[in-house]
């Protein structure tokens, strides 16, 4: 069976943890709580943490104030970085053969709850609001007409696992023959009704999250962004493959057996043509509410054993929602990478207190070193609402 790889020769990022990969990679390796130092006053009843980009965001280009919202903004800041390998892509491939397929889940909510703020004292929209500004569909919309590209443009939306989905898309479309690369990657604000939201499921943690531990209580809300190029040529980076299932189990509740994301992960191991024995880290979708992690640890104790080396990276960044399945790729990518991967992997920080109804897991602390070896292969969950889950496997060398 012939496989595509996709190389993925660039990528941007902007999450709680800083902007740019360099700035990124030192604070991921690091092991760090400081992305979720800020506290909102949100809910009625407390102070909330988030994971907020505190990186100073870029103003549109003329002519772009209808697409006008932080989210278009923090996707901006993300592809800024690589905005060279974008604009060489362009003259080689023309722009009509790149694809733009980004995730979101709370598009410009954001701005539209400001909006709304203003427009309460005297009935009148602040001068600029668009409704059109909250579209789930506007972000792909407006990198689209951002970087001149001609190709099929468009978002998803599938809840935690938007943006994980995007690369699953493009490799249908490269192999297709629809382009021949695709930017990739996905954004998510912070907004009230997001907090309000979870907080009414019950989900909201009162202090840090706590992934995996028995005393686990509820996820923090962060937002990022982060962007990606893709294209049929070999780079450092590669997806090696990728695993959707969608067991529908319940609204809003996963499987608690875990059988969908089990299904997701096998599914991008088969894709790949590797097996278990292969993987050298696992990206834990690791959201710290008491369902999802307990489903999780038996999906993956169950598919890789209790030595595979894991992690949940929401302690670091919060839930990014929409973007945390492309920002904790961009978190395998920077592992993976040899300038800014320090031969150590991304730490699991909970305060060690395990919980004996969960399958036990191999929760790195930090430190811990990356396999040996220039062929190294990770995975990466993302979990959604709807039992809509997606597992990509990220890799470096030969396979």
């Amino acid at each position: 069976m012939t496989r595509l790889r996709l190389g993925i020769p660039a990528m941007g990022l902007v999450t709680p943890l800083g902007s740019g990969k360099a700035a990124v990679a030192e604070k991921l390796f690091a092991g760090t709580r400081s992305g979720l130092a800020t506290e909102m006053k949100v809910l009625p009843d407390r102070l909330t943490h988030v994971g907020a980009v505190t990186a100073r965001l870029p103003g549109l280009p003329s002519g772009m104030e209808r697409y006008e919202a932080r989210n278009n903004r923090l996707m901006l800041l993300a592809l800024h970085e690589i905005a060279d390998e974008i604009d060489a892509a362009r003259r080689r491939y023309g722009a009509h053969r790149i694809a733009i397929i980004l995730g979101t889940s709370t598009s410009g909510i954001s701005d539209g709850e400001t909006a709304f703020a203003q427009r309460h004292p005297d009935g009148a929209w602040p001068q600029g609001f668009d409704y059109r500004q909250q579209e789930l569909g506007g972000l792909g919309k407006f990198v689209a007409a951002v970087l001149r590209l001609k190709g099929p443009a468009y978002t998803i939306a599938t809840a935690c696992s938007s943006s994980a989905k995007v690369f699953a898309s493009a490799r249908r479309l490269i192999s297709a023959g629809v382009c021949d690369a695709a930017i990739v990657g996905g954004a998510d604000t912070i907004c009230g009704t997001t907090l309000n939201g979870f907080a009414s499921l019950d989900a909201m943690s009162r202090g840090l999250c706590n992934p995996f531990s028995a005393n686990r209580d509820g996820i923090n809300i962060g937002e990022g962004a982060a962007a990606f190029l893709l294209t049929r040529e070999a780079a450092e980076i590669s997806l090696l493959g990728y695993g959707e299932s969608s067991d529908a189990h319940h609204l809003s509740a996963p499987d608690p057996g875990g059988r969908g994301a089990y299904a997701a992960m096998s599914s991008a191991l088969v894709d790949a043509g590797l097996s278990a024995a292969d993987i050298a880290y696992v990206n834990l979708h690791g959201t710290g509410t008491p369902l999802n992690d307990s489903m999780e640890g038996i999906a993956v104790q169950g598919l890789f054993g209790s030595d595979m080396p894991c992690s949940s990276t929401k302690a670091m960044t919060g839930h990014m929602l929409g973007a945390a399945g492309a920002c904790e790729a961009a978190f395998l990518w920077l592992t993976l990478h040899s300038k800014y991967g320090p031969d150590t992997l991304p730490p699991h920080l909970w305060d060690g207190a395990v919980d004996p109804a969960i399958p036990v897991l191999n929760l790195i602390p930090p430190g811990t070193k990356l396999p040996a070896g220039d062929r190294l292969a990770m995975i990466s969950n993302s979990f959604a609402f709807g039992g809509n889950n997606m597992a990509l496997i990220l890799g470096r060398g030969d396979w």
